[in-house]
C-alpha cells in the first residue's frame, strides 16, 4: 500500500444508464455511451441487477454470436448457465468467473440456471467486454471457468479491506486467470472509514465501478456513488480508494491499451469494415455453428 508514487487524477465520473439486454432483462451500463464509446482495451461494462426475481421471472440471453473479443462474466448472487456452438456448457454460481475468448466466433447462450430460475431469488452479476488485438481476433475460442474457491482473496492486516483478485495482482498475490493482454480486475470490499492504495502501472487505462455504497477516490477523496464509473487519466501509478461511514464495494479494472482501430457492430468487434462485414456473413451463413445439444 505504498503511496510514494504519484496519484492518478479522475478524468470523468459517469452514472450508469439502465437499458434492456438479451431476452428482456435490465442492466446498468456505465459505458459505452455518449461520453465514452470505449475505453481501450475495454468495450462495455454491464451490471445485471441486483434484482430479486420471483419464481420463473428471471431472463437471460438466448443464442447469439460473438467474434473478435472476450466476455468476462462475474457472478455475485444467483446462478447462470451457458452453452455454445462448440459443445461447451457450464454453470456459474456466486463468486464464480467465466472468461470467454470468442476469437474467431461462437454462438453462445447465457440463461438463468434452471433451479434458480424455477425458485427465483436475488440475482447480481457483471459482464465486461475486453477487446482482442488484431493478431488474436481469429484464434480458436476458449473458456476459463474459475470457481470462487479458486480465486485468490487477500485482506489487509487489520481486516479493513478485502480484495478478490480476478485478474492482475494485489498485496503480492496474483490471479489464476490467464489473460491475452495485461489486465487488472479487482473486487474491493472496504469496511467503514478504510482506505487502500492500489498500484496500477502508468501504461494501463484504469476505471472503477461502485457496486455497493459510496466510495471516495484519490487524495482529495472525490465521491462516487453506487452505479457510477470513475475513469482515471494515465499519469501516476497509484489509485486510492476509500469508504465513508458505511461498507462499500468497488471494482477496479485496468488494462494496457491495444491502440488499434475498432470497428464494432453488436456482438462483432474487428479492425476494419471489411472484417466486420465478413463476420456478419459468416454468422448468417452458419459458419459459427449452432447450439444443438
Amino acid at each position: 500500500m505504498s503511496s510514494s508514487k504519484k496519484e492518478r487524477i479522475i478524468s470523468e465520473i459517469i452514472t450508469a444508464k439502465t437499458t434492456t439486454e438479451g431476452d428482456g432483462f435490465q442492466v446498468n451500463r456505465p459505458f459505452p455511451n455518449y461520453a465514452v464509446r470505449d475505453f481501450d482495451p475495454f468495450l462495455l461494462l454491464d451490471e445485471m441487477g441486483p434484482v430479486n426475481y420471483a419464481p420463473d421471472e428471471a431472463k437471460g440471453a438466448s443464442p447469439h454470436p460473438h467474434r473478435g473479443f472476450e466476455t468476462v462474466t462475474y457472478m455475485i448472487d444467483g446462478a447462470f448457465e451457458h452453452k455454445d456452438s462448440q459443445g461447451n456448457s457450464g454453470k456459474l454460481f456466486p463468486g464464480d468467473v467465466q472468461w470467454m475468448t470468442a476469437g474467431s466466433g461462437v454462438i453462445h447462450s447465457e440463461l438463468p440456471e434452471k433451479e434458480f430460475a424455477k425458485k427465483g431469488g436475488r440475482f447480481h452479476g457483471l459482464q465486461l467486454w475486453v477487446n482482442l488485438p488484431k493478431k488474436e481476433k481469429m484464434i480458436p475460442p476458449r473458456y476459463q471457468e474459475i470457481s470462487s474457491n479458486d480465486i485468490p482473496v487477500v485482506k489487509t492486516d487489520d481486516g479493513s479491506v478485502q480484495v478478490k483478485i480476478i485478474a492482475g495482482e494485489s498485496m503480492g498475490k496474483k490471479a489464476v486467470i490467464d489473460t491475452k493482454i495485461p489486465i487488472i480486475y479487482l473486487h474491493f470490499t472496504l469496511q467503514p472509514n478504510a482506505t487502500f492504495i492500489q498500484n496500477v502501472p502508468q501504461n494501463y487505462n484504469a476505471f472503477a465501478y461502485v457496486i455497493k455504497g459510496d466510495a471516495m477516490f484519490g487524495n482529495e477523496k472525490i465521491l462516487a456513488k453506487q452505479n457510477q464509473a470513475v475513469f482515471f487519466d494515465q499519469i501516476g501509478e497509484n489509485i486510492a480508494i476509500s469508504s465513508d461511514s458505511d461498507p462499500t464495494e468497488v471494482l477496479l479494472i485496468a488494462g494496457v491499451p491495444i491502440n488499434e482501430p475498432v470497428k464494432r457492430y453488436g456482438p462483432f468487434v474487428m479492425n476494419t469494415d471489411d472484417e466486420l462485414q465478413q463476420a456478419v456473413k459468416d454468422f448468417q451463413n452458419g459458419k459459427m455453428g449452432k447450439i444443438d445439444f
